[in-house]
């Protein structure tokens, strides 16, 4: 383990001693189990030695232990390790998340939500599972009645939505500012982004505050390493 690499890399993203420390630990747990269960490095690792070390860990511990993987494998550029600790991350986050409902997002059209509600698409996991692709989307669409563009605001909304404790009004202030996708917070800097969004709410008159910087540090590390659901292009 690169840890004095890694803890620099943590650091300069903004997250605190205690949050580094955490992190490293995190790694450190699934270097000792390789070490005793495989006799390999975390470098030899593959994708079945972490689901393997995941069937080992207890439920509660699952998601604090992958995002440390996921970032750490980040930051050694094996994309594939790091895209298969957020992904399992991420559907232990969604067994746990309140659903959360469409017609809950600020500013939707609610004619479009009633339409898509009779479908039984009543949530963002609905959403996201009925809108993946262009031609998802498209057939939806047709199938419901509603406009394209409504259907894939709706689908963006939902995917932002993925990235922490962004619900109704905080979802409108991102999408309406521009960030959009999870790629679009990925191209940011937390200052940089904060700064931005200070501006356009002040700009625009938004009924809403700005978020505070923890909030923003914690979207564009969300966004940077969770696995992408949607296919816009």
């Amino acid at each position: 383990m690169d840890e004095p690499g890694f803890r620099h890399a943590m650091e300069r993203a903004g997250k605190k001693e205690q949050v580094v420390n955490g992190l490293v630990g995190q790694v450190r747990a699934f270097e000792g189990y390789l070490d005793r269960e495989k006799g390999i490095d975390l470098g030899a690792a593959s994708e079945q030695d972490l689901r393997d070390y995941v069937d080992v860990l207890e439920p509660k511990a699952v998601k604090e232990r992958m995002r440390g993987l996921a970032l750490y494998y980040e930051f050694v550029g094996n994309s594939a390790m790091a895209r298969l600790a957020g992904e399992i991350r991420e559907q232990r986050i969604a067994k746990s998340r309140k659903a959360f409902k469409l017609r809950e997002f600020r500013g939707v059209d609610p004619v479009a939500v009633a339409r898509l509600d009779a479908l039984g698409i009543v949530t963002v996991d609905d959403m996201l599972a009925a809108g993946k692709t262009p031609a998802d989307r498209q057939a939806l669409a047709q199938r419901s009645g509603v406009d394209p563009a409504v259907i894939l605001e709706l689908v963006k909304l939902a995917d932002i939505s993925r990235l922490g404790a962004i619900k109704a009004v905080r979802a409108r202030l991102y999408y309406d500012a521009g960030l959009d996708t999870p790629d679009r917070f990925a191209a940011w800097e937390p200052d940089a982004l904060r700064a931005m969004l200070v501006a356009w709410v002040e700009r625009t008159g938004f009924d809403g505050i700005a978020p505070l910087p923890k909030e923003i540090r914690n979207a564009i590390a969300a966004a940077r390493s969770m696995p992408r659901v949607v296919t816009y292009d």
